[in-house]
């Protein structure tokens, strides 16, 4: 059984290709650009020409094509996109149009000369992906599923916050399944307010396999509870440090105790050791991190969470976990115990290895393979050469 996983960061895009035959540590993995970074260097390359360029496609994660569509845009220089690519820059189409964007229906766009630089928006790029595998003699057939992490804000309406509504979204989800998969859909199931998902979706179209999609973050944090020695705790506080955003649990045998998400660009040290310190405590509250200009922070069992002597505190994941590297004792404070797991010797897909998790959550068919593979006791040793 081959299942394709595919969490798509904002520097890279990390790609597992799962197979029941093998090993977790002998499966095949690449990690390449993410989309956002690919577009953001093809629209640099347009500046740097003098070129207009037209932004088609679906919608997809910002940040770096985002900020390279200003950058094109201050250098005088002309950026068409047609609405669905538009909303990738701001959901509100008003405010894309006031950065200076020009919106332009399918038929306008055909009718677009050809000096303009065409570039279609995906995030999940099967077509590429697929193309990748076969030039090293794999191919992509007879998937069983095929599971995808993005972050998705959620398409907010103009009076509420961006920061409240994905909170609010995030405590939805715990009421109605309280563990990490809550956060990963079906195809078919995907909330219509999960406009980055229902993109995904439409963008997998050439694949007749079961699609499962899933956050980001909760797919990195569950990918760590997979560490033999994050296995073993019952309770623990995960903490995934992400480009633009933080988000830790706090878990108890996988039931979401508390929680909080907070912009990393805002976090210091001496701040993130703080709300870790809160969410452990059973302290901290909402307010503490939305009044910082973070999402927020949820609590459910206010009863302390001890650590064990000479254990570690926290378990931290995530391409911006190095900020903890300087954490030392300080005046007055004591500083955490870090532990930086690596699920089946490997960290940076470990938002691959919670996505397949979760897909044995959320397509139950295809549980009993998955398990096993995932459960260190159950190893079978089986040879690498068995990939077909």
């Amino acid at each position: 059984m081959k299942i394709l996983t595919v969490d798509i960061g904002t520097g890279t895009q990390d790609i597992y290709l799962y197979n029941s035959n093998l090993d977790m540590e002998n499966n095949f993995k690449l990690i390449v650009p993410s989309p956002t970074m690919i577009i953001h260097r093809r629209i640099k390359q347009a500046t740097k020409k003098g070129e207009p360029i037209l932004l088609t496609g679906v919608t997809m994660g910002g940040g770096p094509s985002t900020w390279a569509a200003e950058e094109h845009l201050r250098a005088g220089l002309r950026v068409y996109a047609t609405p669905e690519a538009a909303r990738t820059l701001n959901d509100d189409l008003e405010a894309v149009r006031q950065m200076g964007v020009e919106i332009v229906s399918d038929d306008e766009a055909m009718r677009l000369p050809d000096i303009v630089q065409r570039l279609q928006l995906v995030d999940f790029d099967l077509t590429s992906i697929r193309k990748a595998f076969q030039t090293f003699g794999l191919d992509l057939d007879h998937l069983a599923a095929i599971a995808v992490g993005v972050f998705d804000h959620g398409n907010a309406p103009p009076a509420i916050s961006d920061r409240q509504f994905r909170f609010d979204y995030l405590e939805e989800r715990i009421r109605i399944n309280n563990c990490l998969s809550t956060f990963a859909f079906r195809s078919e199931d995907v909330p219509a307010i999960m406009t980055r998902f229902k993109a995904v979706v439409d963008s997998a179209g050439g694949s007749d396999a079961p699609l499962v999609v899933m956050d980001t973050a909760p797919a990195a944090v569950l990918g760590a509870t997979l560490d033999q020695k994050v296995a073993a705790r019952e309770r623990v506080i995960i903490a995934n440090v992400g480009n633009f955003h933080t988000l830790a649990f706090r878990l108890n045998i996988g039931r979401i105790e508390g929680l909080f998400e907070h912009h990393t660009g805002l976090v210091t040290l001496k701040k993130l050791e703080k709300l870790l310190g809160g969410l452990a405590d059973g302290s901290l509250s909402h307010d503490d991190v939305f009044r910082d200009h973070g999402h927020g922070a949820l609590v459910y069992n206010s009863k302390p969470l001890l650590f064990a002597e000479g254990d570690y505190d926290v378990v931290v994941t995530g391409p911006r976990r190095g900020i903890f590297e300087n954490s030392v004792q300080g005046k007055g404070r004591k500083s955490l115990r870090k532990y930086y797991p690596a699920p089946f010797g490997d960290m940076m897909i470990a938002g691959c290895f919670g996505l397949l998790a979760a897909t044995a959550e959320v397509i139950p068919e295809l549980a009993e393979p998955i398990i096993a593979s995932l459960t260190y006791s159950d190893r079978k040793g089986k040879a690498p050469w068995d990939f077909e």
